[in-house]
């Protein structure tokens, strides 16, 4: 499977979410935002940072670039699997291809910290751990929200509506969450819970 990591000026997490997904088996490429196609990959990952510097909010210059129209493309064919983690999320939000919204913390400080999660997905549900890192990760939904929430805080640190940390829209085939999993896979890091959210993508990949 082949893996495209987008790098938008002020992305920062790309170093490690590259190395997670080839030790999880992708090959995979650093993707410019200047890109005008993805249709060669089978997953699109806009990872965390603080792209254009969150000058006027989060994601929101980056959503202008020519990626984000091949990213357009990229889900209207149908072509694989988009997930967008902290920053990235703020993006799809911010571009649409997620509804709902984005807004400052309600302590209005930057949270970093490693956080419990219930993660409930396929049936399945069970506790994790994952770092997050962010000052706008307080999740607004949409009133007509067709996204399936599959990541709640145990300790919510933002102020998100009914605890909501990750969605999942099945249908377009697009994931969103603010914690970093990409910093919870190696065992010199935050744990290894960041792995399951990683297996739930391959799989869903491979269900197609």
């Amino acid at each position: 499977m082949k893996a495209a990591v987008v790098v938008f000026l002020g992305t920062n997490c790309n170093v490690e979410t590259k190395r997670a997904l080839e030790d999880f088996g992708f090959e995979v490429d650093y993707v410019d935002f200047r890109e005008n196609s993805l249709q060669k990959y089978d997953l699109v990952v806009l990872p965390g940072g603080f792209s254009y510097g969150d000058y006027i909010s989060s994601g929101r210059i980056a959503k202008f670039t020519p990626v984000i129209d091949a990213l357009a493309e990229f889900i209207n064919s149908q072509r694989g699997f988009v997930l967008g983690i902290c920053n990235g999320f703020q993006i799809l939000c911010e571009a649409r291809f997620l509804k709902g919204a984005l807004i400052k913390n309600d302590s209005s400080k930057f949270v970093c910290k490693n956080t419990p999660l219930l993660l409930e997905f396929g049936g399945n549900s069970k506790k994790i751990y994952l770092p997050v890192a962010h000052k706008e990760g307080k999740y607004i939904p949409a009133r007509d929200s067709c996204e399936d929430v599959f990541l709640r805080y145990l300790d919510n640190p933002n102020g998100s509506y009914n605890d909501i940390a990750g969605i999942y829209n099945p249908k377009a085939r697009i994931m969103g969450l603010m914690p970093h999993p990409e910093r919870a896979y190696f065992k010199s890091s935050f744990g290894l819970s960041g792995r399951e959210i990683f297996k739930i993508v391959k799989d869903e990949i491979k269900r197609g």
